[in-house]
């Protein structure tokens, strides 16, 4: 590249103190020459401002009132900084040195290139790849999320299989590069979310406008993240659930949503439920039907009114034509080659 555009690395925390201790000191080994880096504040508890005032001055802070979770407190934080490209990066990730300017190229060869994540390694097993989006983030006909290197709750070994750079559906919130104008573009996160599907719903959206989301195999770091969304924590849970209904309906063509994936996907649901049921997680039974009525009620006092008609959703690059639920679960392929 013959000039470096200026990437502003924004970390959102709430009582994130432990992460950004032990991870804010690699920021500063990156190669990549014109960085800025700061860090949004979701009202936390925990000592986090005070410490990075005292220990890294140089850091901006932006501080929310209140905790805004990530779609909104990203909003609301990055109105206040100008930048060539965001880098979205969660607390709990290691960076490594050179991760910028494999993607930074990538999407600099291209005006509709707008969004690019790297290789998502686990920080507890560097051998094996992360849940978070592992290596490019994909969807299937019924809108289920699904990720090269990650189906569901198994993660495969990284044997090199995906040192590649492609085009892909949604790249991981976890480390998300974006040109600043594309972001808002498309009105930032979609505040609704809180949390869970956010990224997925933004990328959605721009690819709707024209846009490409990619994948670079030669950038990577390390997630702490989790292994699979916990059943024990219920709001996460709850808004997992019902966010993906709220991203399905707000981007997939009408007819194409309640005539298809609609109908099917309630059945699924249904199945799943009674599944937790007679597993004696009461917990998951109730919030599957809790998430079904809260999209049923986002959909008529917000929902409705926002509908717009879409392109042709199987059309899209990185859709995959085939219930990846049944291809898992009964079928039993455990990896993104065996589809």
């Amino acid at each position: 590249m013959k000039d470096f555009p200026l990437v502003t690395i924004v970390i959102l925390n709430y009582n994130g103190k432990e992460y950004i201790e032990n991870n804010l000191p690699y920021l500063f080994e990156l190669t990549y020459p014109n960085i800025k880096i700061t860090v949004i504040d979701n009202a936390s508890t925990d000592n986090t401002i005070e410490w990075l005032k005292y220990h890294y001055p140089s850091v901006r802070i932006v501080l929310n009132e209140k905790n805004a979770g990530f779609a909104q407190g990203y909003n609301i934080g990055l109105r206040n900084i100008k930048s060539d490209y965001y880098l979205l990066l969660n607390t709990d990730v290691e960076v490594t040195p050179n991760l910028l300017e494999p993607m930074i190229k990538l999407l600099e060869d291209d005006e509709t290139n707008a969004v690019c994540q790297p290789k998502i390694l686990s920080y507890l097993d560097r051998s094996s790849f992360e849940y978070a989006g592992a290596a490019g983030g994909m969807l299937d006909k019924l809108g289920y999320p699904f990720a090269r290197g990650r189906l569901f709750f198994t993660c495969e070994i990284d044997s090199n299989q995906y040192d590649d750079d492609i085009e892909i559906f949604w790249a991981s919130g976890a480390c998300f590069l974006v040109k600043a104008k594309c972001f808002w573009e498309a009105n930032g996160f979609y505040e609704y979310y809180f949390m869970q599907h956010e990224e997925t719903d933004l990328c959605w959206r721009l690819k709707l406008k024209g846009y490409k989301i990619l994948y670079s195999g030669k950038s990577h770091i390390y997630h702490v993240g989790g292994a699979h969304l916990s059943y024990e924590d219920p709001k996460k849970n709850f808004l997992n659930f019902r966010n993906n209904w709220i991203m399905n309906y707000r981007n997939m063509p009408n007819q194409y949503f309640w005539f298809y994936v609609f109908p099917i996907r309630t059945i699924f649901d249904i199945l799943a439920s009674f599944y937790f049921l007679f597993r004696f997680n009461l917990n998951v039974f109730l919030t599957i039907y809790k998430a079904h009525f809260e999209f049923y009620k986002w959909l008529l006092n917000i929902g409705i009114k926002q509908k717009t008609d879409t392109v042709q959703f199987l059309e899209l690059t990185a859709v995959h034509n085939r219930f990846i639920v049944l291809d898992y679960f009964l079928k039993r392929k455990k990896k993104f080659k065996d589809l």
